[in-house]
């Protein structure tokens, strides 16, 4: 009995055992199909359903319309021509070509003769995957085609191209201010000057048409499309006044000729509020032909350069309005007098006048006029290293001005623990200072409006063109960073200085009757990079000048790099070119108002 017994409990336990061990597996089973479950909706859950969204629809691009470039009076600079872009439905596509005779190498050998592509590329196009392998169902041919080529493919009678409207950036001036401008790349894209600073508002947003199909590629007849709409770029108002920009293209282009120079680099500024009225360089180049130009050419520069925003020299004689700047502020040196006898010593170093006969005894009003580097020297010295960097770092130098254009350069200014005396006395008359041309107008641009610095910007307005065709603005320029930089009373008496350079002095050949002209001619050798030192015979020839002085409405810059004509002096070479400039410009100003040319 007692054997019986235990075999019936022996029994009982080893089910028990048995149905413990079952629920246990299948529980393990029901919880890995959980954590497969959830592996499976969640984790990869939506990749998954993003590569069958990908499979069973097609998804259109369509670009918006990228906005126009205009000078401030809506003269158009930059537009679009109305061109064509090839997309490509590659599931109706390999249906065609698998009902038809041609083989996809073959459609490739086509289509590259058609578009000037390689049929290497080309096939990589139409074998184009998604991003596990499988064939994708829409890919990008080609942008900005035009219409007969458009008509080439059609007649090739495959089904799978998808036409749509496209744009192509059209300068209609040609090499018209081009450098400020920019280009945009194949793509559309911005890639330098005002079309890669405003990128983001010119191009607007792209749209899309999408809708799903079914196994043989035919569009689901319950499923609309799916449109979105694209939202238009706005249009880009410029600073530039399309007449005083091409007084100062014609300018620069005589002064690069009559001087046979390297370049010409002018500003034509509005010293009130930081608007660049103009600005011209030359040499220059037609960015409408930027794809026939080689990459390792020397035009492949002027293409992505703005020499006036990128390119650091060295000022001369330009700077000696902030070494003055900087003695009438500290009340150093300016009740002094002078003595140039053509040289200095300063540290065993000889420093040469402009003028090796001397000016004898001077003034601290003659040293400013008659643009005596000794003078300067001895002015430097007096004032110290210290309170000279402050002045200079105080007007903007050594640092970016922030203005709306690409690739600024910062320029240099020594630490006064690497100035010694020599350097101090170079410094004091522009050698060993490196600037930019927007950067030194800054500054310069602060004199003329009582010592508020502002910063240069070419960009007006943002607008659009409403359902009316008016060209409405959505919002105007407002980072002018203005800051008091100088005493508003000593910036009137320097101008007062400057203004005696011109009827006076060095900068005499820029006197124009009746315009107050106040100014300051600028002469610097040129480094040479090779070596470090300054290249013999090579210089940077230079006139900044404000008019009228007593209320100055227009600012300019000139600068002539290398001149190799008779004289490379400023006062010859530059101070000739802003007489002229002023002249038209404030002609001009007459004829239209003033306000109507500066507001």
């Amino acid at each position: 009995m007692l054997n019986e017994e235990w075999n019936m409990k022996r029994n009982k336990f080893t089910k028990r055992s048995s149905f413990l061990v079952v629920g246990l597996l299948l529980s393990a089973v029901f919880v890995a199909l959980l954590g497969r479950m959830f592996y499976l909706m969640v984790i990869i859950g939506p990749e998954y359903k993003a590569l069958a969204v990908e499979q069973q629809t097609t998804k259109i691009e369509i670009n918006a319309s990228r906005g126009r470039i205009l000078d401030r009076n809506y003269n158009e600079l930059a537009i679009n021509e109305d061109i064509y872009r090839i997309d490509l439905d590659l599931k109706t596509l390999r249906q065609s070509l698998s009902g038809s005779k041609m083989t996809i190498s073959q459609l490739a050998d086509k289509l590259s003769t058609i578009l000037n592509m390689k049929s290497e590329d080309i096939l990589k196009v139409l074998n184009t995957t998604l991003p596990d392998g499988l064939p994708a169902n829409s890919a990008l041919l080609k942008r900005q085609i035009e219409k007969p080529v458009v008509d080439q493919i059609k007649a090739l009678n495959i089904r799978g191209f998808v036409v749509s409207a496209d744009a192509k950036r059209n300068y209609p001036n040609g090499n018209f201010v081009s450098s400020v401008i920019g280009l945009v790349n194949n793509g559309g894209n911005g890639v330098s000057g005002v079309e890669l600073s405003y990128d983001k508002v010119l191009s607007g947003t792209s749209g899309s048409e999408t809708y799903e199909k079914d196994a043989k590629n035919n569009q689901l007849p319950y499923e609309s499309p799916k449109y979105t709409q694209p939202v238009e770029g706005k249009d880009v108002v410029l600073t530039i006044d399309s007449t005083i920009q091409q007084y100062a293209e014609q300018a620069a282009q005589k002064a690069l000729d009559d001087n046979k120079a390297k370049a010409v680099n002018i500003i034509v500024m509005n010293p009130k509020n930081g608007e660049i009225l103009a600005m011209a360089n030359k040499p220059s180049i037609d960015n409408n032909n930027a794809s026939s130009i080689s990459s390792s050419s020397k035009e492949a520069e002027l293409l992505w350069k703005n020499p006036s925003v990128q390119d650091n020299f060295e000022p001369g004689s330009i700077f000696k309005v902030i070494t003055a700047a900087s003695a009438l502020e500290n009340n150093i040196g300016i009740n002094d007098t002078y003595s140039c006898k053509g040289s200095i010593n300063v540290d065993g170093q000889i420093i040469h006048c402009w003028d090796l006969n001397g000016h004898g005894i001077e003034s601290f009003g003659d040293i400013i006029k008659n643009s005596c580097n000794v003078g300067f020297a001895q002015l430097g010295s007096k004032l110290g290293k210290e309170k000279l960097v402050a002045t200079a770092k105080k007007m903007g130098f050594g640092q970016k001005t922030g203005i709306d254009l690409p690739g600024e350069s910062s320029g240099s200014l020594r630490s006064t623990a690497l100035i010694n005396n020599v350097d101090l006395a170079e410094l004091s008359f522009g050698q060993g200072v490196a600037v930019n041309q927007v950067q030194y107008m800054a500054a310069f641009n602060a004199i003329a409006d009582g010592g508020v610095w502002i910063r240069p910007h070419v960009m007006k307005d943002i607008a659009h063109v409403d359902d009316t065709s008016n060209e409405v603005v959505d919002s105007g320029y407002a980072n002018y960073g203005k800051k008091t930089v100088y005493n508003a009373e000593l910036a009137s008496q320097l101008r007062q200085y400057l203004l005696k350079v011109v009827t006076e002095g060095a900068g005499k050949n820029a006197f124009a009757p009746g315009l107050d002209i106040a100014g300051k001619t600028g002469t610097a050798q040129v480094a040479d990079p090779a070596t470090g030192k300054y290249a013999p015979g090579k210089y940077m020839s230079s006139f900044a000048g404000m008019a009228p002085v007593s209320d100055p409405k227009i600012t300019v810059l000139v600068s002539v790099d290398e001149p190799s004509g008779s004289s490379y002096y400023a006062g010859d070479v530059s101070a000739p070119v802003a007489k002229v400039l002023f002249q038209e410009i404030f002609n001009y100003m007459a004829l239209k108002g003033e306000k109507n040319v500066l507001n």
